[in-house]
């Protein structure tokens, strides 16, 4: 099994820590990241975000680039809906190049309306758009010259340099749910990552519907990667006391607040759906994420690896207010109590 670690750049505003010191903690954490012998570091995209999220993931992956060797560099999950899918294939490119080849582009169609008010992008257009700007970035990426004929792009014939240095593409990764947008992931032949907003049975049913939409074009997916919030630490109540309000914040504050919206539906451990995200807390979604010691993660991961199938966990550790060494330390537990048992 496989593990990556994941750095969310979150920072909630009544907190102790500023942006550019969680952002510069992941920088500095990186090299001892890749030491404890974790496969990869992973960092989110929202935007306009009043806790902060992190706007521009291929920046920030460049820096993590340039002091690791090999890390594996994963946007989970890049909007590519809000970018210019030229200009996208020209700068994951060029970070492929720049890693050595290290980069796996995990992409989404997004959801929150904000994100697409702001970067003047019609919210209602996401998902036929998403799938052109992933056409555009593959031809781009693998042919020596392209073109494009589309609804919202048209491009003449262009050839893309440098062209990214894994053939014949960096892996794609898709971040979404519906049993449509898993059917084209399938024929693209991304591999389907599960979302730490979703409960195991949830999971379940998305990878059956991906696994079938795989079987009926005949791919066959080499991984299947999860994202879990996941806090350890040497006894259960220090996890709790240290991440409870931050798994709190993370799902009150965007995830919950999206569902009272009527935008992305949310619901409850007990199948509740989520209409004021102000009655959320910790206890709410415990089915969601990993918060205890050594061997509550090594419970929960070997459930998600059973029942699921899943064969890679991307740790969300750096969660909202957790600082680096909060973080570092939660990590050093991980490598040495609980992935050994999973290698």
């Amino acid at each position: 099994m496989k593990f990556g670690l994941s750095f969310s750049v979150v920072v909630p505003p009544d907190g102790p820590l500023s942006w550019s010191q969680v952002a510069q903690d992941m920088v500095r954490l990186a090299p001892e990241v890749e030491a404890l012998g974790f496969d990869s570091l992973h960092v989110l995209e929202h935007h306009f975000q009043k806790d902060g999220w992190n706007p521009s993931p291929l920046l920030t992956l460049a820096a993590v680039s340039a002091v690791t060797t090999t890390l594996g560099l994963t946007t989970d999950i890049l909007v590519a809906t809000l970018y210019n899918p030229v200009k996208l294939a020209e700068d994951t490119a060029v970070l492929d190049n720049l890693s050595n080849g290290r980069l796996t582009l995990g992409v989404a169609p997004g959801y929150v309306s904000e994100e697409f008010a702001g970067l003047m992008v019609p919210f209602e257009t996401r998902v036929r758009r998403f799938e052109e700007c992933m056409d555009i970035i593959q031809a781009a990426w693998s042919q020596d010259e392209f073109s494009y004929d589309g609804e919202f792009f048209k491009i003449p014939p262009t050839s893309l340099m440098p062209r990214p240095l894994q053939t014949p593409h960096p892996p794609i990764w898709y971040g979404v749910s519906g049993p449509k947008m898993l059917k084209k992931a399938a024929e693209r032949n991304a591999l389907f990552v599960g979302s730490p907003r979703h409960t195991v049975p949830e999971l379940k049913e998305h990878v059956s519907a991906y696994r079938l939409a795989c079987d009926a074009v005949g791919f066959k997916p080499a991984g299947l990667p999860i994202g879990r919030g996941l806090f350890i630490a040497p006894s259960r109540q220090e996890a709790i006391d240290i991440a409870g309000p931050a798994v709190t914040h993370l799902f009150r504050e965007l995830y919950a607040r999206k569902s009272a919206e009527g935008a992305r539906e949310l619901r409850s451990d007990d199948g509740t759906l989520i209409v004021d995200s102000n009655a959320v807390d910790f206890e709410t979604f415990q089915e969601r994420y990993i918060i205890g010691t050594p061997d509550d993660a090594i419970e929960r991961i070997q459930q998600l690896r059973d029942e699921v199938g899943m064969t890679e966990l991307v740790a969300w550790t750096q969660l909202p207010g957790i600082s680096g060494e909060q973080a570092i330390a939660s990590a050093r537990l991980l490598a040495k109590q609980v992935i050994p048992e999973f290698r």
